[in-house]
């Protein structure tokens, strides 16, 4: 009797246990959304005014070092992980490494027109390299280490590739009052179509099209055009010297997101990007040397 019992009022306990289950599980997804829209909306945009901010207060090396940090491939990986899973966003951040290899190839091939062409062209110039790489890279797939370690190869080569600067550094003109606003609307926009895109495309595109050159299209567009070619360079060379940084970071992810979790393993990501950026900027500065001149070395 008193297991019939037991069954008579699992039964009729079923419903309301079955709908505080679905109730806990829609809190969870409607958290979940704003978490990732949140994500989307304030943190890309956010770190690249702030890059921008870097750059007008210590000079555009210096704010190309920042930019070169994962302030906007870390929101889009973030988004992955929340909105595919950890498995995926692993991958993908695998991927990311090979598509630094296109952001660099980017960067090299703005900085050489730069000095010839008006913005327009340079910008898609350098879009058109970072295509033809994500192409190429498309097509292969390879360990994280061995990625991280092309990565890095690539870096190297494309400071060496870098033009110099010519000129010494001008006093910069008071930019409008727009500028800011228009640079963090920019970004927001190519962030939204890349998270977008991300459920068809698959992680291993998804992960080569996470370092798309957000952050570095908005600063040298900007930069470009309000102060010239030299400034340019001298951003880009800054922003090649933060990849490694960045590099590390998605590493990082790769390899510790499943076994670590998505708060964790971005934790640990992002203090192995801000101690490796630190580290650079500390020996660059007992060097007396810019931190783009320590990391060609």
């Amino acid at each position: 009797m008193g297991g019939g019992g037991d069954a008579h009022v699992a039964i009729f306990a079923s419903p309301r246990s079955r709908t505080n289950r679905t109730a806990i599980r829609a809190r969870a997804g409607h958290h979940a959304r704003v978490a990732t829209l949140a994500v989307k909306v304030l943190l890309a945009p956010s770190f690249v005014i702030g890059a921008s901010l870097t750059a007008r207060r210590f000079g555009p090396r210096i704010g190309g070092l920042v930019g070169g940090l994962p302030v906007v491939a870390g929101p889009i990986l973030l988004v992955y992980a929340l909105t595919h899973g950890r498995a995926f966003a692993a991958q993908a951040a695998a991927g990311t490494l090979l598509g630094l290899v296109s952001l660099t190839s980017f960067v090299v091939v703005y900085g050489r027109l730069a000095g010839r062409a008006p913005w327009v062209m340079s910008l898609l110039a350098g879009w058109a390299a970072f295509a033809i790489g994500t192409l190429i890279f498309s097509a292969l797939t390879i360990p994280a280490g061995a990625a991280l370690a092309l990565a890095s190869a690539g870096f190297v080569v494309g400071l060496k590739l870098l033009p110099n600067p010519r000129a010494e550094k001008s006093q910069a003109p008071v930019p409008p009052i727009w500028d800011l606003p228009l640079r963090g609307a920019c970004a927001l926009a190519l962030v939204l179509a890349l998270t977008a895109a991300a459920g068809w495309l698959g992680p291993q595109l998804s992960g080569l099209l996470a370092p798309f050159p957000v952050i570095a299209s908005v600063l040298a567009t900007f930069t470009h055009a309000q102060h010239g070619a030299d400034e340019l360079l001298r951003l880009a060379r800054g922003l090649i010297a933060g990849f490694f940084a960045f590099a590390l970071f998605c590493f990082t992810l790769a390899v510790t997101l499943r076994a670590l979790g998505i708060a964790a393993a971005f934790v640990l990501a992002s203090g192995v990007a801000l101690s490796t950026q630190g580290l650079l900027l500390a020996l660059a500065t007992r060097a007396g040397t810019s931190p783009q001149s320590c990391s060609s070395r």
